[in-house]
């Protein structure tokens, strides 16, 4: 499965934003996908995972009540909805699938990974 993660840009803190992955294979329908991000100088942080059917996500307290991750299996992507970012939203977003793998929380292990989609709220 090959991901890549779009969508990334300069927002200004209170806007929207809308990442997105999009995976190669039918097998991502079958598959948790969750989001991270790494700022500079810091270590890479989950932020936010959705199960293979869309019915379950979690998210990270940092981003609860403003990110919304979301899946549409006929296209093999997913979102996640960024509003009202902070500056310290700041950091390159990358997507994971965890075939397979029907739940969610916080520590799935993925197997597969895209590359990163860098996202920057300044005013």
């Amino acid at each position: 499965v090959q991901l890549q993660a779009s969508g990334g840009g300069s927002v200004q803190p209170g806007g929207s934003l809308r990442l997105s992955c999009t995976a190669s294979s039918r097998t991502f329908s079958t598959s948790a996908v969750g989001w991270f991000r790494q700022a500079p100088g810091k270590e890479r942080e989950f932020v936010a995972v959705i199960n293979w059917s869309g019915t379950y996500s979690y998210y990270v307290d940092s981003v609860t009540g403003r990110f919304t991750i979301s899946r549409d299996n006929t296209w093999n992507m997913v979102f996640l909805q960024m509003n009202s970012p902070k500056p310290e939203d700041t950091a390159v977003y990358y997507c994971a699938a965890a075939e397979y793998v029907d739940t969610v929380g916080p520590d799935i292990n993925y197997t597969y990974w895209g590359q990163g989609t860098l996202v920057t709220v300044s005013s």
